[in-house]
């Protein structure tokens, strides 16, 4: 069974350097290369990490996000708290959709935002957004399939497309 955090290792594929180590992605993640390892394990027993080719499959990894993920992951929405912005309140999306309510967030004391708290896949996607970006955009988006409507779902598919195909 995949794990939320293993959704992290998923999205730091999508951006790691060729020649990547266990060690590392584990460093650029923030956690022990062993977790990584455990993570590239269960993602190869779902299909969607090819341990022979050590990539993802881009097709496996896209419909489990676009598709599953929000029903083995459900989120919702909590009290109104200072944290770090996710959804649709983060580029490419933010760009694109406008909204008056206050955005969603990651729970973070030294956060840029205030709204109502989101747990994120993994607890360290907050300060992810600083160090890998592109990995907390990720993460983002596959909030915004989590949590948006279908105007927002629909264009976080679209991008989350193009990131998946574009490591490929």
């Amino acid at each position: 069974m995949v794990h939320p955090s293993d959704v992290v290792v998923l999205f730091a594929l999508t951006r790691a350097e060729p020649g990547w180590t266990l060690r590392s992605l584990g460093d650029r993640l923030g956690v022990q290369h062993s977790k990584v390892q455990r993570a590239l394990e269960r993602l190869g027993e779902a299909g969607i990490y090819d341990e022979e080719r050590r990539q993802l499959v881009p097709h496996a990894a896209e419909e489990f996000v676009v598709h599953a993920l929000k029903y083995v992951q459900p989120i919702h929405e909590g009290r109104m708290t200072r944290g770090v912005p996710t959804a649709w309140a983060v580029a490419p999306l933010s760009d694109e959709i406008s909204s008056s309510d206050p955005p969603p967030v990651w729970p973070d004391p030294h956060g840029v935002a205030r709204g109502p708290a989101v747990e994120p896949l993994d607890a360290r996607l907050p300060a992810l957004a600083t160090t890998w970006p592109e990995v907390a955009q990720l993460a983002s988006l596959a909030d915004a399939l989590r949590l948006g409507d279908a105007r927002v779902r629909k264009a976080a598919e679209r991008h989350l497309h193009k990131r998946f195909w574009t490591q490929a």
